[in-house]
């Protein structure tokens, strides 16, 4: 393995444990807070960490043994791009219906989703900018895709921190509400707008 194989494991190897905690603080938090935002935001990010599982194992698999058949090593990191791209979209669907369905009551303390939030965009973002020159580096579709998904997931953290803030600002107010829905309904759709082009690209760069 090389050195930029070496680099790309430990990435998406850190990457993996890094997003584990996320999903368990979110659906803790569920039981506090019942922001629509904040249950979309639980749903996505479960979904993303079993992307990023599948494009780890992949990655291990085709860089980490030095996989010689080209055919076999191309079907896996279509799958893991469909993985990815599907957890996207599965994503912004979540968030979508969420968002529409959900009504105006009371939701409830959204402060353990903020953190979360603020937390991802430092995290992703670092991750987003590391990929990308992994990427550039040595083009691989495992990292292409994995540059593209954190580019997803903070652009989405900034969307969801900026909702849940004037919610827990203003809990109850109309400014929460329509901010509540507004930014599901934004997020949503970048997710399935980039979830649908890595489904449907051929190759990623």
């Amino acid at each position: 393995m090389n050195r930029s194989g070496n680099t790309g494991q430990r990435t998406l190897l850190a990457a993996m444990l890094l997003s584990l905690p996320g999903p368990l603080v979110l659906g803790a938090g569920l039981l506090l807070g019942r922001s629509s935002t904040q249950l979309a935001d639980f749903i996505r990010r479960t979904a993303e960490l079993g992307a990023i599982i599948v494009s780890w194992a992949v990655y291990r698999a085709t860089i980490g043994r030095g996989m010689e058949d080209k055919a076999r090593k191309a079907r896996l990191e279509h799958i893991a791009r469909l993985c990815v791209g599907a957890s996207m979209c599965l994503g912004g669907a979540a968030m979508a219906l969420i968002a529409l369905l959900s009504g105006s009551g009371d939701k409830g303390n959204v402060i353990p989703a903020l953190v979360i939030a603020v937390l991802g965009i430092v995290t992703n973002g670092f991750f987003w900018l590391r990929y990308r020159g992994l990427n550039l580096r040595e083009e691989n579709a495992v990292i292409g895709a994995q540059s593209k998904l954190y580019r997803a997931k903070t652009l989405t953290d900034i969307c969801v921190t900026a909702a849940l803030a004037i919610i827990a600002a203003a809990p109850g107010s109309q400014a929460a509400l329509y901010m509540d829905i507004i930014g599901s309904l934004s997020v949503a759709l970048y997710l399935m707008i980039s979830g649908s082009r890595l489904l449907t690209r051929r190759s990623i760069a």
